[in-house]
């Protein structure tokens, strides 16, 4: 007898796809999990849910990544939504999450800043984990503002958020009052093959890079940062697999920032740099004036 043509089982069948995308797919447009599938997949969706299915599954075999697809991503045990507008979070990104909190410690009360917030994965993160701090978040973007915004509404955070360019925007009195500044900007170098590879195409190209070496905005936010540190405070940045050499090398060439250091990622990669900035270690620095 034959099996009827669409099915859950069939449906996943005929996708192309590999399996487990497959039924992340299906299980999104029917709003269950992936156990109810394996026990339901004789079942015939709605003919509304299998035309939608079969679109979704069109837009992954082209190569759209699966999170702008589905429409959302998990970081740091929080969904967040996402669009074409924002960078895709991924998870080497949550330990900028880990490492600000460390470094926040029992602070009460600290102001923390997020730059090139994208998704506000990293903020709003940040001001779930630490809901005392006063987070800030900018993005020079206004497409991935409305994402950001509308993920701390859905999540419940207080963040507060501007449209600038890394620092022309910032209210003067925050000068000095910084506890933690972290950033994951763009690094990529042009012509670099990865900006081709893994879906990325389908990412917004100014939030990858730089157009030049990579290293533009990962100086200017080394060099920028300072005013905005409160005395001991830390600024922490992702940046490529092989860059951490590069920007520790920033920081060392202003003696006012202490306990240069890198983290590594689940992959042993190092990829997050930071450092500690100590006004006092800088002769002649007028930062904060």
């Amino acid at each position: 007898m034959p099996e009827p043509a669409d099915t859950i089982a069939v449906l996943l069948r005929q996708a192309g796809l590999p399996w487990r995308e497959a039924r992340r797919l299906m299980a999104e447009v029917l709003q269950v999990n992936e156990t109810w599938l394996i026990a339901h997949d004789d079942e015939t969706p709605a003919p509304a849910a299998a035309d939608r299915f079969r679109a979704m599954a069109a837009r992954r075999a082209a190569g759209e990544p699966l999170a702008y697809v589905l429409g959302w991503r998990e970081f740091h045990g929080h969904d967040f939504l996402v669009s074409p507008a924002v960078l895709i979070p991924r998870p080497e990104t949550e330990g900028l999450v880990d490492v600000a909190l460390e470094c926040l410690g029992e602070q009460p009360q600290p102001r923390v800043l997020d730059l090139g917030t994208g998704s506000g994965a990293i903020a709003v993160s940040l001001a779930l984990a630490r809901p005392d701090a006063e987070v800030w978040a900018t993005d020079v973007s206004a497409e991935a503002l409305v994402v950001a915004r509308e993920n701390a509404v859905r999540l419940g955070a207080n963040v507060g958020f501007i449209q600038t360019s890394w620092w022309d925007a910032l209210a003067p009195e925050w000068r000095g009052g910084f506890a933690v500044i972290v950033s994951n900007p763009p690094y990529i170098a042009a012509g670099d093959p990865h900006l081709a590879q893994d879906g990325l195409p389908h990412e917004p190209l100014r939030a990858l890079t730089d157009c030049g070496d990579g290293l533009a905005h990962l100086r200017e936010l080394v060099h920028g940062a300072p005013p905005w540190l409160r005395p001991g405070g830390w600024l922490w940045l992702e940046h490529g697999y092989d860059q951490a050499a590069a920007v520790r090398s920033m920081l060392a060439q202003n003696p006012g920032w202490q306990a240069i250091a890198s983290r590594r990622d689940l992959a042993g990669i190092e990829r997050l740099t930071g450092a500690r900035w100590r006004p006092e270690a800088a002769p002649g620095a007028s930062y904060n004036d």
